[in-house]
């Protein structure tokens, strides 16, 4: 993986669009080196975006332009804007997904999304900026992983590519969507393929 490639500007890691490029700039104000601007990055978006689940806000939002304007988005939303905060600041990001259980009549398993970042001290690292609550304990301390969540159950596992732009997928749960009950009964999963 070359991390040039994930410092793409797209219609959905939009760091160009000025209120992200801004805040970009204001997050990397004073610090020493890419680990502080990254971390800085993820704190504000773990900390400041709520997530759309978990405050029942039905502002729906996919491009990190929108996500930073209205302050919310499920966790695939939230890595995007993460992307770009960080790639705005010239540091590679990419998006990765686990695939994880999820207590639903209509599904076993669905995709979470977060980031990996390439630092120049650690090479690439993975974080969640979900947003923590009880149970959800996500941290920057690298080279060790802190994530939201730990695979458990079998069927559970983390997908092996970085992406430049979110998957299809992905955008088009977001998009279509009007509520984030209907984003919440539709989560979608890949199959795992048989060796």
């Amino acid at each position: 993986m070359n991390p040039h490639e994930y410092l793409a500007a797209g219609n959905f890691i939009d760091w160009r669009d000025e209120a992200v490029f801004n805040k970009a700039r204001v997050l990397s104000e004073g610090a020493r080196d890419d680990t502080e601007i990254a971390q800085r990055c993820f704190e504000f978006v773990r900390d400041t975006i709520k997530h759309s689940g978990d405050f029942a806000l039905n502002t729906l939002t996919c491009k990190a332009s929108e996500v930073l304007q209205h302050g919310t988005g499920f966790c695939y939303a939230k890595s995007h804007l993460l992307a770009a905060l960080l790639r705005a600041n010239e540091i590679p990001a990419g998006l990765c997904y686990q695939r994880l259980t999820v207590e639903s009549e209509t599904a076993a398993f669905c995709l979470h999304g977060l980031n990996a970042i390439y630092l120049k001290d650690y090479g690439w690292y993975r974080v969640d900026a979900r947003g923590n609550k009880p149970g959800v304990n996500a941290q920057f301390i690298p080279p060790q992983e802190q994530l939201a969540f730990q695979l458990t159950t079998p069927g559970e596992m983390d997908l092996p590519d970085y992406w430049v732009e979110p998957l299809p997928l992905i955008v088009k749960l977001l998009s279509n969507s009007n509520t984030v009950q209907e984003v919440a009964a539709n989560l979608p999963d890949v199959p795992l393929l048989s060796l």
